[in-house]
């Protein structure tokens, strides 16, 4: 199968507000108007209301009463409101497949953002809001995939349950695998090349243009939430330490403190509800 024909082709592409593909485009415009920005979102009385229940979760430090757009910016910073909006207009924005657990879905998909993000905090020149941004789309190639080709998709998800790699039956079965999927939609969406590199290479970050630090994160962030309910001994044996050097992270440090992810709130709670 041909990825590029498949979504050129699609009939039930995702369609996020114009809003949301403007935010996607002020990524590294310092002079984004952000007062522009709210007022633009104000008009959209859905998306403010789902932005500001995020905004007054406590994933954003809920003792701060945030009434309006314009508070968001003030209170938590453009960077913050971005994801905010990012956040809710792909929940919004994609169609469910048939037989396809959305929610389950997206709960996994904010919970990796909000690792990723914890994780950036320990990694050198990092935004932080840039790496949720990068482990919320982490997967988005996985729900594509479901959209374009559903059938061939939960055969795979049957198989994968049952030990097979994932990567290896997407590649042999479809011809490209949710990595690529998902980063061909960041790229068509405009996000930031860095944030398509992280989609793209999250599976192995080393590449002959050098190791993607994204796609590192999203690496960490995946093994610690696939190994959550491990014990916390089990989880720092087989932790990928090279790839958390490589990111120059001070690995004795994030793990005295890796108990702090279970108490991660993503805001997906706000977003779903």
């Amino acid at each position: 199968m041909d990825l590029n024909h498949l979504i050129s082709n699609a009939q039930h592409m995702p369609n996020i507000p114009k809003v949301v593909q403007e935010l996607i485009q002020s990524f590294g415009d310092e002079n984004v108007d952000s007062g522009e920005v709210a007022a633009k979102l104000s008009k959209d009385q859905a998306m403010t209301a789902k932005v500001l229940r995020m905004a007054n979760s406590s994933k954003y430090g809920g003792h701060r009463t945030v009434g309006s757009v314009n508070d968001a910016v003030v209170l938590l910073g453009f960077n913050a409101l971005r994801t905010m909006v990012l956040a809710s207009g792909l929940t919004s924005a994609f169609p469910t497949p048939e037989g396809f657990n959305i929610k389950e879905f997206w709960v996994k998909s904010f919970t990796v953002a909000s690792i990723s993000k914890w994780i950036a905090k320990h990694v050198p020149d990092t935004d932080v809001e840039i790496a949720f941004t990068c482990g919320m789309i982490h997967d988005i190639g996985g729900l594509l995939t479901h959209i374009l080709v559903n059938d061939e998709a939960q055969e795979i998800d049957r198989v994968v349950e049952k030990g097979a790699n994932r990567i290896e039956m997407e590649d042999s079965h479809l011809g490209f695998n949710f990595t690529e999927a998902g980063s061909e939609l960041a790229h068509r969406w405009k996000f930031p090349q860095e944030i398509v590199d992280g989609v793209k290479h999250q599976m192995d970050p080393q590449t002959d243009d050098g190791y993607k630090k994204l796609a590192g994160v999203l690496l960490i962030a995946s093994y610690l939430y696939d190994h959550q309910d491990e014990s916390q001994e089990t989880l720092v044996t087989n932790f990928p330490t090279e790839h958390a050097k490589k990111l120059g992270i001070n690995v004795v440090s994030m793990l005295d403190s890796i108990s702090e992810i279970k108490e991660l709130d993503s805001g997906i709670e706000e977003l779903l509800g």
